[in-house]
């Protein structure tokens, strides 16, 4: 029997086998078949970038344009055509319409609290709670099982966390959170991702803090589904509404350019839509409010819009097959015509599926965008039942882009100390290998007495230097903490940003970039845009791309593929 040799060792300076060598094994590098079509392709590539005057005519605008603050653009995560966009959707509630979060918040706080005194037994004392508009923010997960409220990161990993209105210990948060991944489809957990589920996180939280403190045991996930019940009944029976409908400048912010953002989408070939979960009645009083008379073109907000469809349903409305009824509109209550066999401008709708929307209409897939507030409800739903296009309201942009605005020479400075600790991270493990390589020699081999001494000097200086370093990477480490808390906890005491979570996106962040194509905080931010413009997003870039491997630039800008989330479970 013969046996090959051994391979030789290989040796660290030498090339893997199958790199850049005569026959690779992982990739050609030889000439490309049609070698005379790409010199051709790369002369009128230089004569493109050598045009004088075109270079002119790009660099020279024809029109001044507005500058938009950077809080009202537009965010792209997928590029988007808009000359593809045939039928642009909205939402009502946090969309077209932008309520003024804390009295509305407090008012459903407010009702519902009563509600649980009232009717679900809960005691008086709990009754003079008040309540904490800073103690709340979308994309705060509640554990049912043990009565906490989490902020996790994108990979589900749990960064902060509140017991009542109290951080939890660190060694509980460590001992349940630290080496699990929190799965929000586990119904030991729910997930508050929307503005109107506010209140909730904060009633949860204030109950378990009094009665807590007073001595009681409480049954955390009955108390959880007691809230939810109870505002879920506030929303359902209209009474929260109601008191709204009373006062509508107090809860509805009046936007100036929504009007003319809508008319410029219709100028520009547009169809419009609306697909809103409110009822006929209070729909009609908020859409009056926010467009009748804003502009002579459009006497009554219905003109704005080709399809009026309430009572939606959603999410169930993309999935669901429930049938379109026809409304009367001329009535407060829109009494009920009967099904629909057709979608009409100048008519009222409720119900409806998603499937019948795309077969009544005649538009399909891409060629509708859909603008709503909510990640499950109006963007991930769809994602994952149609090719709608989708743009995420996310009102409160304009609050976090504003205030690290005004924070800009501290996040300066704190981006300097980390680039600062990451090198003397490395410095400190390269001094840490050579001290062991010299501690090595001085103990195994056999030194010339001058030699002995010189490396006993190299020894002497480096370990000076890693002991410098040592304490200067911990006070660097100290000084990049308390400034990032700084930074953080400015925008939120209890919490941070919203989008961030420690060194990552948060999980609420990590959302609206895998589902939403675009987000910006408000409609009328369309105004700004051209009703043709081209959406575009820088392509995600690998670690070795961003480190910078030339094939980061082959494709700067990203794609109109799926989302990042399409198919996601």
């Amino acid at each position: 029997m013969c046996l090959s040799p051994l391979a030789p060792s290989l040796s660290p300076f030498r090339p893997i086998p199958g790199g850049p060598a005569s026959d690779p094994l992982h990739g050609s590098f030889r000439s490309p078949l049609n070698r005379a079509r790409a010199e051709d392709a790369a002369q009128r590539a230089d004569g493109l970038l050598a045009d004088e005057e075109l270079t002119r005519l790009l660099t020279s605008p024809r029109e001044r344009r507005v500058v938009v603050q950077r809080a009202r653009d537009i965010f792209v995560n997928r590029n988007l055509r808009m000359a593809s966009v045939e039928l642009f959707g909205f939402d009502m509630d946090y969309t077209l319409a932008i309520y003024h979060m804390r009295r509305l918040e407090q008012l459903s706080f407010d009702m519902t609290l009563a509600k649980l005194v009232s009717e679900y037994g809960y005691p008086p004392v709990v009754g003079g709670l008040l309540y904490d508009h800073h103690f709340v923010m979308r994309g705060l997960a509640v554990d049912r099982v043990n009565g906490n409220i989490l902020k996790m990161d994108r990979f589900g990993h749990v960064g902060r966390a509140y017991h009542g209105l109290r951080p939890l210990k660190r060694e509980i948060s460590r001992e349940l959170y630290r080496n699990k991944r929190v799965r929000l489809r586990n119904p030991q957990f729910a997930w508050n991702d929307t503005l109107f589920a506010l209140p909730e996180t904060c009633l949860f939280a204030g109950i378990i803090e009094l009665l807590e403190s007073l001595g009681h045991t409480v049954q955390y996930g009955k108390l959880y589904d007691d809230i939810r019940e109870a505002i879920d009944t506030v929303h359902r029976d209209n009474s929260l509404k109601r008191e709204v409908r009373k006062d509508l400048a107090r809860y509805v912010f009046l936007d100036p350019e929504l009007g003319p953002a809508l008319h410029k989408l219709r100028s520009g070939g547009k169809r419009l839509f609306l697909l809103t979960n409110s009822a006929w009645d209070y729909t009609d009083a908020v859409m009056k409010y926010l467009l009748d008379g804003q502009l002579a073109e459009y006497p009554s907000w219905r003109n704005y819009f080709d399809v009026v469809v309430t009572s939606a349903g959603k999410p169930g409305f993309f999935t669901d097959s429930h049938p379109f009824l026809e409304l009367d509109a001329s009535t407060e209550e829109g009494r009920v015509v009967g099904e629909a066999t057709s979608l009409e401008r100048g008519k009222v709708y409720s119900g409806g599926n998603l499937a019948r929307f795309e077969e009544l209409t005649g538009f399909r897939g891409e060629n509708i965008l859909y603008v709503g507030d909510h990640i499950y409800g109006d963007i991930l739903k769809s994602k994952k039942s149609s090719l709608w296009r989708t743009c995420m309201v996310v009102q409160e942009i304009e609050d976090e882009i504003t205030y690290t605005a005004t924070r800009q020479e501290e996040i300066g400075t704190l981006s300097q100390v980390e680039v600062l600790r990451e090198r003397l991270d490395d410095e400190v493990n390269h001094h840490k290998t050579l001290l062991n390589i010299l501690d090595r020699r001085l103990e195994r081999e056999q030194l010339a007495p001058d030699e002995r001494l010189g490396v006993e000097e190299l020894r002497k200086q480096t370990k000076a230097e890693l002991d410098r370093m040592r304490r200067a990477l911990k006070e660097a480490n100290e000084v990049a903490d308390t400034l990032e808390q700084d930074v953080e906890e400015g925008f939120n005491p209890y919490w941070g940003l919203l989008f961030k979570e420690g060194n990552e996106n948060s999980r609420f962040g990590y959302q609206v970039e895998q589902y939403a194509c675009l987000y910006t905080s408000r409609v009328s931010n369309f105004l700004h845009h051209s009703p043709m413009q081209y959406y575009r997003s820088p392509r995600d870039k690998m670690a070795h791309e961003q480190a910078g491997a030339l094939s980061a630039r082959l494709s700067p800008m990203g794609s109109e593929g799926p989302p990042k989330g399409a198919g996601n479970e």
